[in-house]
C-alpha cells in the first residue's frame, strides 16, 4: 500500500510540473516596450518583445491590447505594432506565452494620449443674470426657456426649477438630509438627478416634479456630472472616466477616458452636451474643457478665469467655484454659474 501512494504522489507531481498553472513561466519573463507606456500616440510603432528573466525557453508568444490579436512572434522575436485606437486613455497590453503544455499570460498598462494640443478659448459676456447666492450648484440645464439645477451639500440638497431672467425660483424639491445631489440632466421628458457618495440616482417627472424611481451606480466610483445626447446618458465619477448610461435602465455600459495631449485628466464636474461634444467643468478649476465623447479627448479649454470678478466675493474662494454649464440648443446660448455666486452669465466662446 505504501509503495502504491509514493507511485501516486510521484506520478501527479510529475503532472504538475509539465503542465503546471505557468507560474514559474509568468516570472521569468516581463514585457518590454520601446517606447514610454505612459506616454504613447496614434501614429506610433512600437516594437514589443519579452526580456527573459532566466534561461526558460518559449515556443511562441501572442499579444492583444485590450483583449484584441496584434500580433505573435516565435521564441522572443518582437513584434512591430503601429497604435491606431479610436478611444484614448489606459489600455491593456497583454502577452500570453507557450511553452510546451505551460501558458502564461503578462500584462502592461500602456497609455495613449491626444495627438493635439488642446485649442485655447477665452470668452465675452453676452447676458448676465441673477442667481441664488444659497445655490451650491451641482448640475445645470436649460429645457424650454427654464433653467432647472441641482444644489448640493448635506442637509441643503435640492433640485430647483428657476426663471432665467429673474432668478426666481419656481418650483423645489428637497432631498432628504442624508443625500449630498449632484449632476442633472434631462431626457424623455425625465428629470435625472445624481447623489454624490450615496451610490444612488434619482428619477422624476419633469412637469411635476414628482420622483418617480431611483438607480444604484455600478462600477462607477462616485455621482458627479451628467448629460445626454439625446440617447445615451454620459456620468462622470471624478475619476479620468466618462461612463455611458443606458437611457432606460441607467446601467452603465461602458465607459471612455479623457485626456489631453500631455497627461490622463479627472475630475470632471458638471456636464453638458453641446453639438456633439461634451462640456464639462474640472473641479476647483475655473475653466470648460471641450471633450470629444468618441475619443475622450479634450479638443479645447476655455479660460473663464477672470469671470470672478464680475461677482461678489465669496467666503470660501477655493470652493466656490465655476461649476454649472447650461446650454440652449434652440438658440444657441451658452450660460454659466457657479456654486454660490450671485450671478449667472450667458457667454460666447472666442478663440484666443
Amino acid at each position: 500500500m505504501r509503495t502504491y501512494n509514493l507511485l501516486v504522489l510521484f506520478t501527479l507531481s510529475t503532472l504538475m510540473l509539465s503542465c503546471g498553472n505557468g507560474k514559474d513561466l509568468n516570472k521569468s519573463f516581463s514585457i518590454v516596450v520601446d517606447k514610454p507606456v505612459e506616454a504613447l500616440k496614434n501614429g506610433e510603432s512600437l516594437a514589443i518583445s519579452l526580456k527573459p528573466k532566466g534561461d526558460a525557453v518559449l515556443d511562441s508568444v501572442v499579444y492583444q491590447l485590450d483583449n484584441a490579436k496584434i500580433g505573435s512572434k516565435p521564441g522572443l522575436q518582437a513584434i512591430s505594432y503601429t497604435l491606431n485606437e479610436q478611444k484614448l486613455g489606459k489600455k491593456q497590453l497583454q502577452a500570453t506565452l507557450y511553452a510546451g503544455d505551460k501558458t502564461a499570460v503578462l500584462s502592461e498598462t500602456i497609455t495613449l494620449l491626444a495627438s493635439e494640443t488642446p485649442v485655447l478659448y477665452t470668452y465675452e459676456i453676452v447676458n448676465t443674470y441673477p442667481h441664488d447666492t444659497q445655490s451650491y450648484t451641482q448640475g445645470l440645464e436649460f429645457h424650454n426657456d427654464t433653467l432647472y439645477e441641482s444644489i448640493g451639500e448635506y442637509g441643503k440638497s435640492a433640485l430647483l426649477k428657476t426663471d432665467l431672467k429673474s432668478g426666481k425660483i419656481l418650483k423645489r424639491i428637497d432631498l432628504d438630509k442624508t443625500y449630498f445631489a449632484e449632476g442633472l440632466t434631462i431626457l424623455n421628458q425625465k428629470l435625472i438627478q445624481l447623489t454624490w457618495r450615496e451610490n444612488t440616482g434619482f428619477i422624476y417627472d419633469l412637469n411635476t416634479f414628482t420622483k418617480t424611481g431611483s438607480f444604484q451606480y455600478g462600477a462607477s466610483k462616485e455621482g458627479w456630472g451628467l448629460c445626454n445626447d439625446g440617447n445615451k446618458i454620459y456620468k462622470s465619477d471624478g475619476t479620468e472616466k466618462i461612463w455611458i448610461l443606458d437611457p432606460e435602465t441607467y446601467s452603465e455600459t461602458g465607459y471612455f477616458e479623457v485626456v489631453d495631449n500631455k497627461k490622463v485628466r479627472s475630475k470632471f464636474n458638471e456636464l453638458e452636451w453641446v453639438d456633439g461634444k461634451i462640456y464639462a467643468n474640472s473641479y476647483q478649476f475655473d475653466s470648460i474643457s471641450i471633450i470629444d465623447p468618441e475619443t475622450g479627448a479634450i479638443e479645447g479649454v476655455v479660460d473663464l478665469r477672470s469671470l470672478k470678478k464680475q461677482i461678489k466675493s465669496i467666503a470660501d474662494d477655493a470652493n466656490e467655484v465655476l461649476n454649472g454649464i447650461a446650454y440652449d440648443a434652440a438658440s444657441q446660448k451658452l450660460y454659466v454659474t457657479g456654486k454660490h455666486w450671485d450671478k449667472l452669465f450667458e457667454i460666447r466662446i472666442l478663440k484666443k
